[in-house]
């Protein structure tokens, strides 16, 4: 197995391993894993997000702040608009992989 935390040597500093456990915490919850399954097709405002998953505005916006405190999402202002998109690429391997390993231990 090629990966960063195999390779290491050193201890893992506290600070990672607690921003990991913030990322796995905002991960956590079926609506907020939903959402950010919303956003890899791209930018959307809150009002499309709603509708998207059948939440209520003010619901959405919850679950929005607290993928923006883990650092999942990005937003910018359009005019009245607020849109949301994920951070950065290594939110969408995450949430990729998390969803592609789900798959793959529900075969026999």
């Amino acid at each position: 197995m090629d990966c960063c935390v195999a390779n290491e040597t050193s201890p893992t500093p506290k600070q990672d391993v607690d921003g990991a456990v913030a990322i796995f915490t905002a991960l956590a919850d079926p609506a907020r894993l939903r959402l950010l399954v919303h956003m890899a097709r791209g930018e959307a405002a809150v009002s499309d997000l709603a509708v998207a998953t059948g939440g209520r505005l003010t619901t959405v916006s919850a679950r929005l702040r607290v993928l923006l405190s883990a650092r999942l999402v990005a937003r910018r202002r359009d005019g009245r608009s607020v849109l949301y998109r994920l951070a950065d690429a290594h939110v969408l391997m995450l949430v990729s992989n998390a969803l592609d390993h789900a798959r793959e231990t529900r075969r026999p």
